[in-house]
């Protein structure tokens, strides 16, 4: 199992998105271990976004993601960064395929609904960094995991 950060940006928020794209996740069979939402402070945001820190949308990256609520969650899942990826869609909205997040409820390419970690290892350090508290994350088995996978064949 695979463990990814995804963030509801404040667009998701202040449209009521949260629940809709909540239930895309949960509907797809990834379980949520970590969920909190808040007006996060800057210096976690800058950190966050430190890779990009040279690039001239920084500051306005920045400025966005600490103008209001964020919904961080840690979700787990068999090959879930790629699964969350593929149901996140093109960072530009507009080119964003139906049926993903971004293609279903999305025209920006700024304000695009989702952050999600792109890698095994951005996984990692982004989830050490929104669940900095190892209490903040649970371990548990959902009670339709046989549903979900072919537990003898995947798992």
């Amino acid at each position: 199992m695979e463990r990814t950060l995804v963030l509801l940006k404040p667009d998701a928020v202040q449209r009521g998105l949260v629940g809709t794209i909540i239930a895309r996740f949960e509907s797809k069979g990834l379980k949520i271990v970590g969920l909190k939402a808040r007006t996060f402070e800057r210096s976690l945001l800058e950190k966050h976004y430190e890779v990009h820190k040279e690039r001239p949308f920084y500051g306005n990256l920045v400025d966005f993601m600490s103008s209001g609520p964020v919904c961080a969650m840690a979700l787990e899942g068999k090959d879930a960064i790629a699964v969350v990826r593929t149901l996140v869609g093109k960072t530009n909205a507009r080119e964003a395929a139906p049926g993903t997040i971004r293609g279903d409820y999305g025209m920006s390419f700024s304000n695009n609904l989702v952050h999600a970690s792109d890698a095994e290892d951005t996984a990692k350090f982004e989830l050490g960094l929104w669940f900095s508290d190892a209490g903040e994350l649970s371990d548990w088995t959902p009670a339709d995991l046989e549903w979900r996978y072919s537990v003898k064949e995947e798992l």
